[in-house]
């Protein structure tokens, strides 16, 4: 079972897949570690402020992984911002019964309720360096954003709307 998750920023993404790595023992992988060193490295001139680019860069990567796992009957977490909302046309069927996607986004009730929580747990997983631009503003418009694509493509969503802990243990039943 390959498990695909992304989202806005700030919902969990990589909290997720933590507690998916310690439940299933499954391996995980970080498009942000990825995206990163291939930043590092020097293999791409991509900034970290490039989303649409590395989006186009980093999915034909993790793409190909996921169907690697997939074919040698392997399990995986693969999590980051950088899946494409049209996904599964990489996929034929023999691939898609192996895959498990979640999308997560926040309501802005939720965002107004608890923004100060959300800020405060950003970098309980992973270091965020600079948080600076991370606004009320900008995390409504960021999760308006995937809710739009979500609906436009027919994925799944799953919308943190009250109670985040309960929302995240049922993803992991």
């Amino acid at each position: 079972m390959v498990i695909l998750i992304t989202g806005a920023s700030h919902t969990g993404k990589t909290f997720l897949a933590q507690r998916m790595l310690e439940r299933y023992h499954y391996p995980y992988l970080s498009i942000d570690h990825l995206k990163m060193g291939l930043i590092r490295s020097g293999n791409t001139d991509l900034t970290p402020e490039d989303d649409d680019a590395l989006t186009d860069y980093l999915w034909p990567i993790v793409r190909e992984m996921v169907k690697t796992a997939i074919e040698n009957r392997q399990n995986l977490i693969a999590e980051g911002c950088y899946i494409p909302a049209d996904w599964r046309q990489d996929f034929d069927e023999g691939y898609l019964g192996s895959i498990r996607f979640i999308c997560l986004a926040m309501t802005d009730a939720y965002i107004d309720a608890n923004y100060a929580e959300i800020i405060k747990h950003g970098s309980d997983i992973e270091s965020r360096l600079d948080d600076s631009e991370c606004s009320i503003r900008s995390l409504k418009e960021d999760n308006h954003a995937y809710i739009a694509r979500c609906q436009k493509s027919g994925e799944h969503l799953v919308l943190i709307d009250s109670d985040y802990e309960q929302t995240i243990r049922a993803l992991l039943d």
